[in-house]
């Protein structure tokens, strides 16, 4: 069985669809004579005419296009909200950081897996006072270092108001954590607009834009050194 053949294999398996990290993790590379398999694995499915892209960070098989379409509709969470939300968690993790979500949002699925079950926890780490607490609890997801300090906050914005998001952060702006917008890549000239406005001028070195399309790269390339790492 060829390379490609073994991908398209693993796709079926898998139900049509699956991240590259998923990918990494659930192929046998024994007898593929490489030293960087997920190299060709990110190869076969971003040129072969077997594979498609479904949306930033998700490959699907061709042959099952019009099925997986019906199944992922364009605007459901499963290619939005929850999704990133779920990518943030599981690239968290793989940079060895404690993963938060809301209790709110435990129950959502990303590609049929609630995010409880991805994120570490929905209880915040007693960093701060309870007002401070009760703010960053609404905060999509966070990243803790071991201390239990946040390392990073993370809003995703797909249908909701940047602004919001912003404001939040600017709450929270006395911790020495990293902020960063999540969003489709034509809101970055509202995020830049906005962060020019003389309320967020404070924030406008320490909070950054990532497109879905960015985050999608980001947490390829960081699958694929888990694995070359494991592997050493």
């Amino acid at each position: 069985m060829t390379q490609t053949e073994q991908v398209v294999e693993k796709l079926r398996e898998l139900g049509g669809f699956a991240s590259l990290g998923k990918l990494y993790e659930t192929l046998d590379f024994s007898s593929w004579g490489t030293k960087t398999p997920e190299a060709s694995v990110r190869r076969i499915v971003q040129n072969s005419d077997l594979c498609y892209k479904i949306c930033p960070g998700l490959w699907g098989l061709t042959s099952m296009k019009s099925q997986l379409q019906k199944q992922f509709e364009p605007e459901s969470e499963k290619f939005t909200h929850a999704y990133y939300q779920g990518m943030l968690c599981r690239l968290g993790k793989i940079k060895n950081f404690t993963t938060f979500i809301p209790a709110q949002d435990q129950n959502k699925q990303c590609l049929d897996v609630p995010l409880k079950q991805i994120a570490d926890t929905t209880k915040l780490p007693e960093f701060a006072f309870l007002p401070i607490l009760k703010r960053a609890s609404t905060v999509d997801v966070i990243w803790f270092r071991k201390n239990q300090m946040p390392d990073s906050f993370y809003e995703v914005e797909h249908t909701t108001d940047i602004r919001n998001s912003l404001e939040k952060f600017c709450d929270l702006q006395d911790f020495y954590s990293r902020f960063y917008i999540i969003a489709p890549a034509y809101k970055k000239a509202k995020f830049s607009e906005i962060l020019e406005t003389p309320l967020f001028r404070s924030m406008q070195k320490r909070i950054e834009f990532f497109s879905y399309d960015a985050l999608a790269k980001q947490y390829e390339v960081e699958s694929a050194l888990a694995y070359l790492s494991a592997k050493l």
